[in-house]
């Protein structure tokens, strides 16, 4: 395992949610940036010094539904990973790079599906 820990960016805009999946995955070791919304998110995405191996995003937020922020993100960033979660058992054709993973989701599924897409 390499000696910096990858970067995941977590968009979720119920703060709660966003502080548990923050939580496991600083515990598991990845260094967390929290955004509550896409302007936060693009900002982070915008900024070409910062490192992002993952980004995983709610689909539904108030003010740029998640497939938009990705497509944007992956305007910025065209390699970038892409994690939605969603509490809809959505069957949609993702691009190379891009899983969903159903809410609610287990401390154990939120890792391997982290771990598989950084991999």
């Amino acid at each position: 395992m390499s000696s910096t820990p990858s970067t995941i960016l977590v968009v979720e805009d119920d703060d709660i949610v966003r502080m548990l999946i923050v939580d496991v995955l600083e515990e598991l070791d990845y260094k967390v940036l929290e955004a509550d919304g896409s302007k936060k998110a693009l900002e982070f995405l915008n900024d070409e010094d910062q490192h992002i191996d993952l980004m995983m995003t709610d689909v539904g937020l108030p003010d740029m539904d998640g497939r938009e922020l990705a497509k944007q993100a992956r305007m910025l960033r065209h390699e970038l990973p892409i994690l939605f979660a969603s509490g809809y058992a959505e069957s949609i054709e993702l691009p190379e790079g891009m899983q969903v993973i159903g809410k609610p989701f287990s401390i154990d599924q939120l890792r391997d599906k982290v771990k598989g897409m950084l991999a």
